[in-house]
């Protein structure tokens, strides 16, 4: 099976899906990402973009993603970005990736790019009715990304509600947290949702919702089922 994962910026992936890409790898699957902003130049304290983009680097070969698509749209900006080039950015990922399920934010997420991003990634799955040669997409998840989804204080949203739980072990809990030490600066103290004993908790907790050994907690928000004509 083939995921592609659609992520505002670095770090994102690994909040949001660092121990299901792990659970995805060693059950011989494969991962891909696309980036929207691989700067990430708003980040308070941030690193230069060239240390940001090893430590992205080392993320993914922590993870065992394979391929990834980078872009430079600016950063807390999307809103501002012409819609229709976060679209095609996109599509070009799913164009080469061909991925079976894309994994990407909840719409209602409080972050500005990652609402945008989910808005982008929902417009982008139909490329298979523009271009018949691309295999339609099977699933859209939506994941959570702590400090970020929760924070969805507009009661007019629906705010995130996982209906799907892959479990993660405690070997994917350290792989996530291992990952996520890559990024400089990333990290804090606890009780910040980014902190080690937040992430533990919340994995353990997803588990304990769904009668997991920790897990990761995503959305369904589309799946296509084909049966093959007899």
């Amino acid at each position: 099976m083939k995921y592609l994962i659609v992520a505002a910026h670095p770090d994102d992936e690994v909040l949001g899906a660092g121990g299901t890409v792990h659970s995805i790898v060693k059950d011989a699957g494969s991962v891909d990402i696309c980036i929207m902003n691989g700067k990430a130049e708003a980040r308070a304290a941030g690193p230069e973009e060239s240390e940001l983009r090893g430590d992205m680097l080392e993320c993914f070969r922590i993870l065992g993603i394979e391929n990834s698509y980078i872009a430079d749209f600016p950063n807390i900006k999307f809103n501002n970005a012409d819609h229709l080039d976060l679209v095609k950015h996109i599509e070009h990922a799913i164009r080469e990736s061909k991925p079976d399920i894309i994994i990407t934010h909840h719409a209602s997420d409080t972050n500005n790019d990652h609402m945008h991003t989910s808005l982008a990634c929902q417009a982008a799955i139909r490329l298979f009715q523009r271009q018949p040669d691309i295999p339609p997409v099977k699933e859209l998840w939506y994941m959570e990304v702590p400090s970020s989804t929760e924070w969805c204080i507009n009661n007019s949203f629906n705010k995130f509600s996982p209906n799907l739980f892959v479990e993660i072990g405690k070997e994917g809990v350290e792989c996530k947290l291992r990952a996520l030490a890559s990024y400089k600066g990333v990290k804090r103290d606890y009780p910040h949702p980014r902190s080690d004993e937040a992430i533990t908790g919340l994995a353990a907790f997803r588990g304990a919702q769904s009668g997991c050994v920790y897990a990761e907690g995503f959305e369904t928000a589309f799946r296509r089922i084909c049966f093959e004509s007899k």
